[in-house]
């Protein structure tokens, strides 16, 4: 049993067979449709318990098939369903319930200290679907995707991040350490990554490098990623942030400064930071992006299961 909670933790040999597993059983499907199991079945009469305490699209959805191509089922509870420390039940004794009844736990959280709490309490494997440090099941998938477009190891590739620096980037930063590819990040003042992020980089004898200039930091990039600058769940001054960062948009001319086959990349929801024809453009590879959530999560649970071919 192994946990999916943050890519800096877990081995980068082990984040490259869970690619390897993807893009075979990706092309073993492309004549199968959607909710058509995998032949071998590899989690059947697995149950997976889903918690979102957050909006979710394409993660909600993907797991849901993910879980159904590999013969599982899921069931999917609110946070306000379960008693999570009210009513006399400790979040230790809700996780020995579910560890119970599930065999997988999988948790989009507004809190760090929840999955850590969690961790600690159950028996079965916890995933994080997204949490206010890290998105790392985003960010493994958007690897196999920019290596499929590319076709060559995302280590020989020029990655660009232009925007906030949020739990997409501290996961995307973990992976340039991981996957050891060159990371430029075009943000405001005051926007860095946190100091917790940039003393693991360190400690791990790496470097990613910060320009408050966008064209600086989009120069000969092979991939642009994005995100939206005001989340839903953004509790900061939003106005401010908007005047912040309006230099920052991804428009025609910022991509101008890429290399000639660069690609762009968004996690969505998107808002103002990309030009409608960037979005739309020949260079925006974002529902492939989309698509590949559903691949990579596959053999992201079969990793938490062991069972990687």
């Amino acid at each position: 049993m192994k946990n999916f909670i943050n890519l800096k933790d877990i081995p980068a040999k082990d984040l490259r067979k869970i690619l390897i597993d993807a893009k075979k059983r990706k092309n073993k499907r492309k004549k199968i449709s959607t909710l058509d199991t995998d032949k071998d079945k590899p989690l059947k009469g697995k149950l997976l318990i889903q918690m979102y305490e957050k909006q979710s699209s394409r993660t909600r959805l993907s797991f849901y098939i993910a879980i159904s191509q590999l013969g599982a089922s899921s069931i999917t509870v609110k946070e306000s369903e379960l008693h999570l420390g009210k009513g006399g039940e400790s979040l230790a004794d809700t996780a020995k319930i579910l560890s119970t009844y599930g065999d997988g736990f999988l948790l989009r959280t507004n809190s760090d200290k929840k999955i850590s709490d969690f961790s600690k309490n159950l028996t079965i494997p916890i995933v994080n679907l997204l949490s206010p440090s890290s998105h790392p099941c985003q960010v493994l998938s958007d690897v196999f995707t920019v290596e499929e477009i590319m076709k060559k190891p995302i280590s020989k590739l020029n990655i660009c991040w232009i925007g906030d620096c949020n739990n997409v980037l501290n996961s995307l930063i973990a992976a340039s350490i991981k996957f050891d590819f060159s990371l430029n990040i075009g943000c405001p003042n005051n926007y860095s990554p946190p100091k917790f992020v940039i003393d693991w980089v360190k400690k791990n004898k790496k470097t990613i490098n910060i320009f408050n200039d966008p064209k600086q930091a989009a120069k000969n990039a092979d991939v642009v990623f994005s995100d939206k600058v005001v989340s839903l769940n953004d509790k900061g001054n939003k106005e401010k942030k908007i005047r912040d960062f309006k230099n920052y948009k991804i428009n025609s001319e910022l991509m101008k400064v890429t290399r000639p086959q660069s690609i762009f990349l968004h996690c969505l929801p998107r808002g103002n930071e990309v030009s409608e024809d960037v979005f739309l453009g020949n260079k925006s590879k974002v529902w492939q992006q989309a698509l590949n959530r559903v691949h990579v999560q596959k053999s992201i649970l079969l990793y938490c299961f062991g069972k990687l071919r």
